[in-house]
C-alpha cells in the first residue's frame, strides 16, 4: 500500500531486505516515531488491532481467534500486535507452516513479558528498531556527507554554509517526531510535551497493568532530563531527586521505573565500548543515559529557546543527545553499533562506532566551532594512548559540530562535519 506523501525513512532499505529474507518482520520502537506509516508503506493489507471502530472490534476479533487477523494479501501489517500477545504465536505458526518470505509486518511500541507468548520466533520473525526521525530524514540535514564514508575514509572537503544557533535549538526542542513535520515551531513544541503526558498518565500502566505513583515517575524523568547524556548512576539519580525536587525515591523503585522506560523505548542508553581495543587501559562500564529524543528532556524541564540561551553548557549536552540520536539510526543502516568510551585515566570519547569487521571510529560532538581544535586534539591523544597501551587504533576520527560552515579533513587526519550535513 504505497503511500503518496510518505517520507522515506532510513529503515526502509533494511525492511525490504528483511522481508526478502524472513517470514515476518517486527518493527519496534517508541510510539509516534512512524512505525505504522513505514509498515503501511511496505504492506499490501493491514489489520489495526488498536482501531477503535465498532468498540474495538478488531481487538476483540483477534482475542477470540488471532488467525482470522492474518487473512489478507501479503505482506500484511499487524499494527500494535502487543495488544493481543497471542498474535505472536499465530504469526509464528503461519510462518512455520508456509515458508514463504515477507508474509507479515508487525509493529509495536512496548515490549511485553515473554511468558505471555510461547515461542521466540528466532529464524522466522526478524526485528528492526525504529527511532524518531534523524535530521536527514526530516529534511533538516542536506545529507552531503555520509557517516559510512567517514568511517571508511572516503570523505572529501565541502563548503556547507553558515548554520545558526537558533536552528540548532529548534531542532533540539521540536525533536524528530513525524507529527511535527508540517507544524511551525510553536506548535511543534507541543508534541514532546504531550508525549510525556501520555507516558505518565497512560503508557506506564499499560505495560503490565500495575498502578504506579505518577508523581515519582515524573520526578525520575525530570532527574534523567537534568542528567541527559551523562553516565549518572541510580544512586546519583536518587540524590538528585532529593536535592532538586525535595522528594525521595528508593533505588529499587528507580530501577523498576527505568526498566519500564526501556520497555516503552522511552530511553536508549549508549553502552560502554572496549571490545575491540585489546588495550591494557581500564575501561569504565557505565552506560550513558539518553532519552530517545532530545525534545523529551526539554519538555520535562519546560525549556524554551530563551531559557536555553542562558544555559549554554546544558545545551551542549542536549546537542550531544541530538547527534547521538541520529548516529544510532545512521550507524544501524550499515550494521554498525554505537558506543561511548571512558577510561579510568579520565579519557572520554563522546561516541564510538564499531563496524561489523571490528574496526572502530571515534567521534567528538561539539556545538561551537571554537571547540573543534580541543576536540580533535583529544581524539588524537586518546587514540595514541590506546595504541601505546597495545590497543587497536581507530580507523577514523571525526568531530561532529553544530556551528561549522564546512566539512573538511584537518592536517592531523581528523575529519570535521556539521550535523546539518550528515546522513547514513
Amino acid at each position: 500500500m504505497k503511500i503518496d506523501d510518505y517520507r522515506n525513512r532510513i529503515v526502509d532499505k533494511k525492511l525490504k531486505l528483511y522481508l526478502e529474507s524472513f517470514g515476518a518482520v517486527l518493527i519496534e520502537g517508541p510510539k509516534w516515531c512512524g512505525k505504522t506509516w513505514t509498515g503501511r508503506n511496505a504492506s499490501k493489507s493491514e489489520f489495526m488491532i488498536a482501531d477503535p471502530k465498532g468498540n474495538f472490534n478488531n481487538k476483540s476479533l483477534a482475542l477470540i481467534n488471532p488467525t482470522l487477523a492474518l487473512e489478507g494479501e501479503k505482506p500484511r501489517l499487524i499494527d500494535e500486535w502487543q495488544e493481543v500477545p497471542s498474535m505472536w504465536d499465530a504469526v509464528r505458526g503461519v510462518v512455520d507452516v508456509d515458508i514463504e518470505k515477507g508474509q507479515f509486518i508487525l509493529t509495536g511500541s512496548a515490549t511485553i513479558d515473554k511468558s505471555t507468548y510461547i515461542h521466540s520466533g528466532t529464524g522466522r520473525i526478524s526485528r528492526l528498531r525504529m527511532r524518531p526521525m534523524s535530521l536527514f530524514e526530516s529534511g533538516k540535514s542536506d545529507g552531503k556527507v555520509s557517516l559510512h564514508d567517514i568511517c571508511y575514509g572516503q570523505t572529501k572537503d565541502l563548503y556547507i554554509g553558515e548554520v545558526e544557533l537558533d536552528t540548532i535549538l529548534e531542532n533540539i526542542l521540536v525533536g524528530g517526531w513525524p507529527a511535527s513535520i508540517n507544524l511551525d515551531f510553536e506548535h511543534g513544541m507541543l508534541i514532546p510535551k504531550e508525549y510525556i503526558n501520555s507516558v505518565i498518565n497512560e503508557d506506564i500502566y499499560r505495560v503490565d497493568n500495575i498502578k504506579r505513583d505518577g508523581r515519582k515517575i515524573e520526578l525520575l524523568l525530570r532527574s534523567l532530563a537534568r542528567n541527559e547524556a551523562t553516565t549518572v548512576t541510580n544512586k546519583t539519580l536518587k540524590k538528585d531527586i532529593k536535592e532538586k525536587d525535595a522528594n525521595d525515591v528508593s533505588v529499587d523503585t528507580i530501577a523498576d521505573y527505568l526498566n519500564l522506560f526501556n520497555k516503552l523505548y522511552l530511553i536508549e542508553d549508549i553502552p560502554p565500548f572496549s571490545s575491540s581495543l585489546r588495550s591494557s587501559l581500564r575501561i569504565k562500564q557505565s552506560s550513558k543515559r539518553h532519552f530517545v529524543d532530545p525534545s523529551l528532556p526539554c519538555a520535562l524541564l519546560s525549556l524554551s529557546k530563551e531559557k536555553l540561551l542562558t544555559e549554554l553548557d546544558f545545551v551542549g549536552f542536549l546537542f550531544e543527545s541530538l547527534v547521538e540520536r541520529d548516529l544510532f539510526s545512521y550507524a544501524d543502516a550499515f550494521n554498525a553499533k554505537l558506543y561511548h568510551y571512558q577510561d579510568y585515566s579520565n579519557n572520554e570519547i563522546d561516541a564510538v562506532i564499531e563496524l561489523d569487521d571490528g574496526d572502530w571510529c571515534g567521534f567528538e560532538i561539539k556545538l561551537g566551532a571554537h571547540q573543534i581544535e580541543e576536540a580533535a586534539n583529544n581524539l588524537v591523544r586518546i587514540n595514541n594512548e590506546i595504541k601505546e597501551k597495545g590497543g587497536k587504533p581507530a580507523k577514523s576520527l571525526c568531530v561532529i559540530c553544530g556551528l561549522t560552515n564546512a566539512a573538511y579533513m584537518r592536517p592531523d587526519g581528523v575529519y570535521v562535519v556539521p550535523i546539518t550535513s550528515l546522513k547514513d
